[in-house]
């Protein structure tokens, strides 16, 4: 068995897809912090991407600049897998916690955000001719982290890999029943609020008169 910090187990785990989760789940050197911080970074890179990319390739015209999207795309999105995924693993009798899956799942991030930082900085020297190689890192950066994304789902439950790819649809789904309930209650809670206003500012405007 390999002896790794936290931070070197972070390497073997992203070259290593096959045996380095096993070993990261057996080790217990699986970091909440180093986690956080790809989270953080796929949340700087969805802004890089959008609004840094060079600009023969894409140009933005907001003159406003709305952070929501980007927190929506990063933080909410991988919080709703997270959860989704534990919820759904109870089905499957996984034996992950939501500590696993969530440190599993943000390690498999690093070669799409890397890719897609890498395609980024790129994009300010290579001509539009050239855009295929910028286009195959993050294909690349991509693959490889769905590939990471599977063996991490499947050493945190230790499941098949059938079983592991059906979670995964199974977690899609219940990401999208979530997200929808969601904004059920926002909305609710909007109307709510509105409601709450209007009487307010009625009651106002009476005790004035």
């Amino acid at each position: 068995m390999l002896d790794l910090t936290k931070g070197q187990f972070v390497k073997h785990v992203v070259m290593h897809p096959f045996e380095g989760f096993e070993d990261l789940r057996w080790k217990k050197q699986g970091s909440m912090g180093i986690a956080c911080v790809v989270v953080c970074l796929l949340f700087i890179q969805q802004i890089a991407y959008s609004r840094l990319y060079g600009f023969q390739y894409y140009s933005s015209y907001d003159k406003i600049f709305n952070i929501v999207p980007y927190l929506f795309r990063s933080f909410i999105l991988f919080g709703t897998w997270v959860v989704a995924n534990w919820a759904m693993c109870t089905l499957f009798d996984g034996e992950g916690t939501m500590k696993n899956i969530f440190v599993n799942s943000a390690y498999a991030l690093i070669p799409y955000i890397s890719g897609y930082l890498i395609g980024t900085v790129m994009s300010h020297f290579l001509i539009r001719d050239e855009y295929i190689f910028i286009q195959s890192v993050e294909v690349i950066g991509t693959c490889w982290s769905f590939v990471l994304l599977i063996s991490g789902i499947k050493a945190v439950h230790q499941f098949s890999f059938g079983k592991t790819i059906a979670l995964m649809l199974l977690t899609l789904v219940a990401m999208v029943a979530i997200l929808f309930l969601l904004v059920l209650l926002l909305t609710l809670f909007q109307q709510v609020l509105i409601f709450i206003l209007s009487i307010y500012t009625e009651l106002s405007y009476r005790f004035r008169v």
